[in-house]
């Protein structure tokens, strides 16, 4: 006869019988990055047992089926390259890692937990799905900070050292050390930076931004302190009222109801005139015509955008063309270190799972990240 132990293994496929304690390098990850670990362990969450099958995103790496199958415990480990691959084994999939959509979801009954590789999931909580089913969403917050705040503090000095002017006199052999439009050359030590969001990617603009010798003042929607290389934290309806004292404004923002469209003509009009803007949350919280406005008059001295609405965008679109501006292909996450982060946080959070442990990084699918 089965012991009570061999019993408890088979029906929650060994995973809650032993609890094996996470690798160094996962523990050293949560600290450096400062990630949130949910204040509920997930076998407490509806629904919660162990998964059968995980279909996963290529996105993490070539050996994602071994790197994952190690902290499995025993879980079929299916890591697909394509979307088609991941619908055909949706039917009996207990996880995505790497997918949201509608199609997917509806194909996957069982379907429990979604691991997103990305920090925007504005798409996928919008899912009926999601909330219907209490599916559970965790993302890539703070992971991916780092190198962001590096892009966008590389458009800052690029606008405040008029990079993009000399560059482009580079490119015709052109020996003219004038500054451009009439515009200033700046130092940043000593201005003004707002960020807006100051989560885990403004965090790290800020601490950044500090570094250079810049005051950081910045807003969030929660009442928690900001650290102590931002010199004040205001809510949202203060946006307005720090922009006009800003020389410097960085959006790190999520999409939601709130913010789309935030960066608008009333926006722009209220920020210090020649302030710089840069945005790496969401294209579509900026009004595109507003800002070119903006920038076509001088108001807005230059702008980085690593986002764009629409985007991508079209080859015809005025932005390319507008004064001051420095467009990047949203790819401020790109390192060469990357899936790195993402690799040991997915990994961890799948160790997790399976020994109902509390995750990290769960999105709150009501107020979208």
């Amino acid at each position: 006869m089965r012991s009570r132990l061999q019993l408890a293994c088979l029906l929650a496929t060994c995973v809650a019988a032993s609890h094996a304690a996470p690798p160094p390098e996962a523990v050293q990850v949560v600290e450096e990055l400062g990630l949130k670990v949910d204040s509920v362990p997930s076998r407490e969450r509806p629904g919660w047992r162990a998964l059968r099958k995980i279909v996963v995103s290529a996105g993490i790496g070539p050996d994602a089926a071994g790197l994952l199958s190690a902290v499995a415990a025993g879980a079929q480990v299916l890591v697909t390259s394509t979307r088609a691959q991941a619908l055909q084994a949706a039917p009996d999939a207990d996880a995505f890692l790497g997918y949201c959509d509608a199609e997917l979801l509806a194909a996957a009954p069982r379907a429990l937990w979604v691991q997103s590789f990305s920090v925007g999931v504005e798409s996928c909580v919008a899912l009926p799905a999601i909330h219907e089913r209490g599916i559970t969403v965790t993302n890539m917050q703070r992971a991916l900070a780092p190198p962001m705040a590096e892009h966008a503090m590389a458009l800052l000095l690029a606008l405040a050292r008029q990079l993009d002017t000399y560059i482009v006199r580079q490119a015709s052999g052109t020996w003219d050390d004038s500054p451009g439009r009439g515009a200033p050359i700046r130092v940043l030590a000593g201005k003004t930076l707002l960020v807006a969001g100051l989560g885990g990617i403004g965090t790290e603009v800020a601490r950044r931004a500090h570094a250079l010798g810049m005051h950081v003042v910045a807003t969030r929607a929660s009442d928690r302190p900001g650290p102590p290389f931002v010199e004040y934290v205001g809510r949202p309806g203060e946006l307005l009222a720090l922009a006009a004292r800003a020389d410097a404004v960085v959006a790190a923002l999520p999409l939601t109801a709130a913010t789309h469209g935030l960066f608008d003509a009333k926006f722009f009009a209220a920020m210090k005139r020649g302030a710089y803007f840069v945005n790496l949350g969401r294209g579509q919280s900026v009004v595109s015509g507003d800002l070119l406005v903006a920038l076509q008059s001088g108001q807005v001295g230059g702008a980085g955008l690593d986002v764009t609405d629409p985007e991508p965008l079209p080859r015809d679109h005025p932005l390319w063309h507008a004064p001051r501006i420095i467009i990047t292909p949203h790819m401020s996450a790109t390192t060469d270190d990357d899936p790195h982060y993402r690799r040991l946080i997915v990994r961890e959070n799948l160790r997790r799972w399976q020994t109902g442990e509390a995750l990290l990084s769960v999105v709150d699918v009501e107020r979208g990240y």
